[in-house]
Parts: structure tokens; C-alpha cells; sequence
């Protein structure tokens, strides 16, 4: 065989295969490279306020052509996560800082107040604001304020109350000093956005609910890392209970959960 022209041949092909690389301008990328900072959110008012702002997707919105209530859930409980990563706290739970990790320890949500002045159609940009503060010894509240980006609307306020839990024995758990020495420099300071709504929810049961949804079983889809179900599919189950004709005429205005027990 002709050496010279079988080495030139493999030349031209090894030429083209790195300018077209170079074109492409392909390299390996670390995995926090591959989401844009912009998606991530940045952290503003003095290092205590997380703001990320999202697109209101197509495959987001419901029926009536807005965004569904779990999708804006969805957006607070990303901010969540996005706040705590940025604030270089993220260790291997979620959302959980280092010191909580060491500790087998996890955030659970306890109580959540939800008061939606707007829903966001399709298209629309909205912008989340979130903070942390201190909720009793060992607790911690988080808000958020969604507005719209282009308009500046209020779109919803929220106020949850967050405790520790152990993910091995599922016992709560007292905030230990380590954890409190991380998270508090980010406490903030402020009012509760929402006023509280101190009412006692009754224990349902079959006597005294309006609706009941029979046959309800969590899937494997609803579960998130920790092992439990996820919040937010509760408010779908919630909502999915209700009849049609509801659905259909009214608008979820406020709503007021307690978190329980662990369903998974």
C-alpha cells in the first residue's frame, strides 16, 4: 500500500476533526458549569436575600391558561436549594448545610402560609425573593416574595416554618450549635410577610370532611431525596379532591398547611 498517501488521507481527517472541534469550541465542563449563573439566581440586600427569576413554561400552566399553584410551589421550593448552594452551605442532604450532613440531619417543613394575589400566564417572567430568619430555639422561618418581573406585581407571599430531623431514626432534632453557627450570620431580621394565621386545623376524618379522594396511594415519582413525599404533591392530592365544579369556577386565593407526618 502507498504509505505516504494512507498517512496523508489520516492527516486531512485528524485536520477536520480539530477544526471542526474548535469550531464547536467543545471542552469538558465542570457540572456547576452547566447551568448559566443567571438560572442560579444571586444573592442581594446586603448577602440575606436570595433572587431568582423563572419563565412561566408551557407544560406549567393548567386548564385556565395559568400557571398552576404547584408550579409556583415548585419555584419556592427551587430558591430554597439555589439559596443555600450560593451561600456556599450546601453539603451532601437536601438542602442541608455541612454540619447538618455530619449529623445525619434534614430539613423538614412544618407549617406553610401561601397568599396568591396573581397567577402568571404562559410566557411570563416572575421573580422570586426568599430570606431566612429565626423561628423559636429550633426553628427556622423562610419567606418569599414573587413578583412580576416585567410589571413588578405581587404575584404570591409565603412564610413557612422549617425544624431539623434526623434521616435515619425520622425524631426531630434540636438545632445544634455547629448548625446554628452556620446558618445565622443569613438570619434577617424581618416581619413575617405574611400575617400568621394562628387558627387550629381540625382532624379530618370521614364524618367531618367535605370531599374525600379514596384510594390514594404515594408513587415511586411523588418521593424526593429524603424519602418522604414531596410537599408540594400535597397540595396536588389536596387539590385533586376537590370536585370539578370547584375547580372549575373558583381560584385558589390563601391556604394554610400543617406538615404532620411523614407519608412515603
Amino acid at each position: 500500500p502507498d504509505w505516504s498517501m494512507l498517512l496523508a488521507a489520516v492527516t486531512t481527517i485528524f485536520l477536520a476533526a480539530e477544526k471542526q472541534w474548535t469550531l464547536l469550541d467543545w471542552k469538558p465542563r465542570r457540572p456547576d458549569m452547566l447551568t448559566d449563573a443567571f438560572s442560579l439566581g444571586e444573592i442581594v440586600q446586603d448577602g440575606l436575600v436570595f433572587r431568582q427569576n423563572f419563565s412561566i413554561r408551557s407544560y406549567e400552566i393548567g386548564a385556565d391558561r395559568t400557571a398552576s399553584i404547584e408550579t409556583l410551589m415548585n419555584h419556592l421550593q427551587e430558591t430554597v436549594l439555589n439559596h443555600v448552594r450560593n451561600a456556599g452551605l450546601l453539603g451532601d442532604g437536601f438542602g442541608a448545610t455541612p454540619e447538618m450532613s455530619k449529623r445525619n440531619l434534614i430539613w423538614v417543613v412544618t407549617k406553610m402560609q401561601v397568599l396568591i394575589e396573581h397567577y402568571p400566564s404562559w410566557g411570563d417572567v416572575v421573580e422570586v425573593d426568599t430570606w431566612v430568619g429565626a423561628s423559636g430555639k429550633n426553628g427556622m422561618r423562610r419567606d418569599w416574595h414573587v413578583r412580576d418581573y416585567r410589571t413588578g406585581q405581587t404575584i404570591p407571599r409565603a412564610t413557612s416554618i422549617w425544624v431539623m430531623m434526623n434521616k435515619h431514626t425520622r425524631k426531630l432534632s434540636k438545632m445544634p450549635e455547629e448548625v446554628r453557627a452556620e446558618i445565622g450570620p443569613y438570619f434577617m431580621e424581618h416581619a413575617t410577610i405574611v400575617d400568621e394565621d394562628s387558627r387550629k386545623l381540625p382532624k379530618l376524618d370521614d364524618d367531618t370532611a367535605d370531599y374525600i379522594k379514596w384510594g390514594l396511594t404515594p408513587r415511586w415519582s411523588d418521593l424526593d431525596v429524603n424519602q418522604h413525599v414531596n410537599n408540594v404533591k400535597y397540595i396536588g392530592w389536596i387539590l385533586e379532591s376537590a370536585p370539578i365544579s370547584i375547580l372549575e369556577n373558583h381560584e385558589l386565593a390563601s391556604m394554610t398547611l400543617e406538615y404532620r407526618r411523614e407519608c412515603g
